[in-house]
C-alpha cells in the first residue's frame, strides 16, 4: 500500500511490541483500527456525496439541453425577424471621432433628409410603378 513489505511491518510490529509491551499494544490496535475505519468511512461518504452531486448536475444539464431542444424548434418560426433593409450611410466611417463644426452640420442633415425621406414626386412615381 505505502510501499512498506509484509517484513518491514513484522519489525515495526515487533519494535511497538518491546517498547509498548503486552499490555497496551492491543488497545493501541484496537484504536488504530477504529481510527483507520473512521477515515474509510468518511472517505467512502464523501466519495458517495459528490458521485451524487455529480449525478444532480448531470440531470439538470441534461433537463436544460432536453428543454432547449424540445422549445427551440416551436419557437424558432415565431422568433425570427423580418430581415432590416440594409442601412446607409452618407459619411463613410472614421476610426476618430470628430466633433462636427457650425458649418457641417446643417448640411449633414439635409443631406441625411434628403436620403432617408424621398420627396412627394419621388413618392407618386414610386406608387405609380407598383400599382
Amino acid at each position: 500500500m505505502f510501499g512498506i513489505d509484509f517484513s518491514e511491518i513484522l519489525v515495526i510490529f515487533g519494535i511497538a511490541l518491546v517498547v509498548l509491551g503486552p499490555e497496551k499494544l492491543p488497545r493501541l490496535a484496537r484504536t488504530v483500527g477504529r481510527w483507520v475505519g473512521r477515515a474509510r468511512s468518511m472517505a467512502r461518504q464523501f466519495r458517495e456525496q459528490l458521485e451524487q452531486e455529480a449525478d444532480a448536475l448531470q440531470r439538470s444539464a441534461d433537463l436544460r439541453s432536453a428543454d432547449l431542444r424540445s422549445a427551440a424548434p416551436a419557437a424558432a418560426p415565431a422568433a425570427t425577424p423580418a430581415p432590416a433593409p440594409p442601412a446607409t450611410s452618407v459619411f463613410p466611417a472614421s476610426p476618430v471621432a470628430v466633433a462636427p463644426t457650425a458649418s457641417v452640420a446643417p448640411a449633414a442633415s439635409a443631406a441625411a433628409a434628403a436620403v432617408v425621406t424621398p420627396t412627394a414626386p419621388e413618392t407618386t412615381q414610386a406608387n405609380e410603378r407598383t400599382g
